[in-house]
């Protein structure tokens, strides 16, 4: 029986930087961070020779898993060789968190240097969002639902 969503998973190239976004930044709660290798971890990854450091982040209702892989070396990513990658390729193309006063957080992560696609914009139905890059060009979505009747709206 599945019970619902518990973690999604980046992999970066910088695990300290991907921390001080996510930590330092949003306040993500770092729920352990440890080195990883083995015949376990290479059976689950498909990856011979696969090592490095994970750490799992939680945020209210959900869970974070950050991995920086030594070895084997990873493909370039298209964030640092086309420039971002747009959100309709296929594959992961955002994680949103649920914030209050999203003006506030904009200007706190603008001045902090977090590049975002635009200003917070209203959507309708109480909603109002904009995108966010964090150090590896990966979408974070800032939303706030401002309708407490909506059915978007998370009870934590």
């Amino acid at each position: 029986m599945i019970r619902g969503v518990h973690h999604t998973s980046i992999s970066t190239p910088d695990m300290d930087r991907a921390l001080r976004f996510y930590r330092d930044l949003l306040g993500v709660e770092v729920v352990f961070e440890v080195p990883f290798d083995g015949a376990e971890i290479e059976a689950i990854t498909a990856l011979p020779g696969a090592k490095g450091r994970v750490a799992m982040l939680r945020a209210a209702n959900l869970h974070i898993e950050l991995f920086e892989y030594a070895a084997p070396e990873a493909a370039p990513n298209v964030t640092t060789t086309d420039g971002p990658r747009p959100v309709n390729n296929h594959g992961l193309t955002h994680l949103c968190f649920d914030v209050t006063d999203l003006p506030a957080e904009y200007e706190r992560l603008k001045a902090a240097g977090v590049e975002f696609h635009c200003p917070p914009t209203h959507l309708g139905r109480g909603v109002r969002t904009t995108y966010a890059r964090d150090p590896d060009g990966n979408v974070v979505e800032l939303q706030e639902i401002l309708n407490p009747k909506s059915r978007m709206r998370m009870d934590f």
